[in-house]
């Protein structure tokens, strides 16, 4: 059990350790050399557990068609998250009144307008609209590592605006998916375990919006379309969700017409890893340098060095 830490001081740990550097905006840091070997040597770490699965690996920018998530209703259930793009589509003569009004220190949004483009808020929505069509036998499943933003400032150094997400994706039949997910949950278990982190799992929620979001949350624990993997970063009492473990149903089969080889409409689920959540929680969990932490541990992640890690 962590003895309890505001997250000023937490943040402040981060920073005299050199592992991330203020940019001057609340939930946006730069992420320093040794912070980023062990996330990508985590990220590696949770790959290795798919193994042997028939992956497919997909890359995505950022940005995502804002088509997109109009279309899934992102901007109804989540317009407090959402970061929409604008850019400017003026003339000479209004380029020079946006530079006059940035002088004298006026408002000139409305100088812009919006692009085509968002900030991507989840890891797998790009991937649904390239799906659309029938599925193999076997359903689909794909990995990849997104940037995710969240419109969500804090100073608590967990909850960031922009942050990667490790992502596997499946779609098929309920029961493959729901069995795939199964899966994952005992490998997020075991993944935690292997970290010496103290997990636990529960079912939760999303942050819906608006008057029905309490009766939407309480909806999606009830069925259990949602769980989390949490371990305690600031405090015992309120543990910072690292993995989520979710069940679509057939909302993304049904919203870009992906469907089973017999013709019906394809589920779907996904598992994210939130890398830079895990990271903290290690340097929480077992101190800030990484040469001080468990032989098991280093050993797991550094391999080829004796256990020594580049800290």
């Amino acid at each position: 059990m962590i003895q309890h830490v505001s997250s000023d001081d937490f943040l402040c740990g981060l920073i005299e350790h050199n592992l991330i550097v203020p940019v001057g905006v609340d939930g946006a840091f730069a992420r320093c050399a040794n912070f980023e070997d062990v996330l990508n040597r985590v990220d590696c770490l949770a790959t290795d557990f798919a193994r042997g699965d028939r992956l497919e690996v997909l890359t995505f920018p950022p940005v995502i068609n804002r088509e997109v998530l109009e279309k899934v209703g992102y901007f109804h259930a989540f317009p407090h998250l959402c970061g929409s793009i604008y850019s400017f589509f003026g003339q000479e003569h209004e380029a020079r009144e946006v530079c006059d009004r940035i002088r004298e220190g006026d408002a000139w949004d409305e100088l812009l307008g919006m692009t085509a483009v968002a900030l991507n808020p989840a890891a797998c929505y790009p991937l649904y609209p390239l799906m659309t069509g029938t599925l193999p036998e076997a359903g689909r499943s794909v990995t990849m590592l997104n940037w995710v933003f969240r419109h969500e400032p804090s100073p608590e150094p967990t909850r960031m605006q922009s942050f990667r997400v490790r992502e596997f994706v499946s779609l098929g039949t309920a029961q493959q998916v729901l069995n795939w997910r199964e899966l994952w949950l005992e490998r997020g278990v075991l993944f935690m375990n292997s970290l010496g982190l103290d997990s636990k799992l529960d079912a939760a929620a999303d942050p819906f919006f608006g008057s029905g979001a309490d009766s939407l949350m309480a909806s999606q624990k009830a069925r259990k379309l949602k769980f989390e993997l949490s371990v305690p970063v600031i405090s015992n009492d309120r543990p910072t969700a690292l993995c989520s473990f979710n069940f679509h149903q057939a909302f993304f089969g049904m919203t870009f017409d992906i469907r089973t080889p017999d013709g019906k409409i394809a589920n779907s689920a996904c598992v994210g890893f939130g890398l830079e959540r895990i990271v903290m929680a290690l340097f929480r969990t077992h101190g800030f340098n990484a040469n001080n932490w468990p032989k098991t541990l280093r050993s797991r992640l550094w391999p080829h060095t004796n256990g020594a890690a580049r800290l």
